[in-house]
């Protein structure tokens, strides 16, 4: 029971940060939730990121649009 708790624990739902950030590059704080800063490449936000004193941010990119994938063997 408890993995599954710690499982559910761990899915973090970003559809607000994808809806305004699609096709961006995000900087996340360590509770992978709060935006410390975008841009249009990795530098750029990096760059950003470095300038408000953050250090170690967790970097992703938005996908500009999201698509379903079922594989096939």
């Amino acid at each position: 029971m408890s993995v599954i708790i710690t499982i559910i624990d761990m899915v973090k739902d970003w559809s607000k940060i994808y809806k305004k950030y699609k096709g961006k590059w995000v900087a996340l704080a360590e509770d992978e939730e709060t935006v410390l800063a975008s841009g249009k490449t990795l530098v750029e936000t990096l760059d950003r990121v470095a300038k408000k004193g953050h250090r170690d941010p967790i970097m992703t990119r938005m996908p500009e649009n999201l698509t379903a994938y079922v594989g096939t063997q």
